[in-house]
């Protein structure tokens, strides 16, 4: 059985973040989507938010299942016996530093950990968490980045704030 997981802080889901699972859960048997806990982020959305969002993006994917994680992704690939890490790629830019971040994550496991790359769909290649945040906090239109009950959830956020 092939496992892959699929990190990524999710703060919040994007349709692009929406392309790469639906991609990858087709070439994998079981696809983990692991919603990090990062210490270097401060995220809008708490950890618990994220994950019931992206459950609720992705519950017609029967092979995908959504969990949390803090520390060394290779860590949590040991634990979880996963060997496959996928990242999604927009630009030039995205690649030198996952490039960076896989070779990293290949030598700290010695070699059991490998990384596939899927490039975005070009019509979400410009799409980036930060920037539909930005625009939400302006009360900007996001409705053509991401699903309509993350929107909601990004005004409720923005008008509390």
């Amino acid at each position: 059985m092939k496992i892959a997981v699929y990190p990524g802080s999710f703060d919040p889901v994007t349709y692009g973040h929406l392309d790469i699972i639906r991609r990858a859960s087709s070439m994998f048997d079981e696809l983990i989507v692991a919603v990090m806990c990062n210490s270097a982020k401060t995220p809008l959305f708490t950890l618990d938010e994220r994950v019931k969002m992206l459950k609720e993006s992705v519950k017609d994917l029967s092979n995908v299942r959504i969990e949390s994680f803090s520390g060394l992704l290779i860590d949590y690939c040991k634990e979880n016996d996963i060997h496959i890490v996928i990242r999604g790629l927009r630009a030039i830019t995205d690649f030198e530093y996952e490039l960076q971040i896989a070779q990293t994550n290949k030598e700290l496991s010695h070699d059991q950990v490998d990384t596939v790359f899927l490039t975005t769909n070009l019509k979400y290649s410009y799409l980036s968490s930060s920037v539909v945040k930005e625009i939400a906090s302006y009360k900007g239109d996001i409705t053509p980045c991401v699903s309509d009950f993350v929107a909601d959830a990004l005004y409720k956020k923005y008008e509390s704030k």
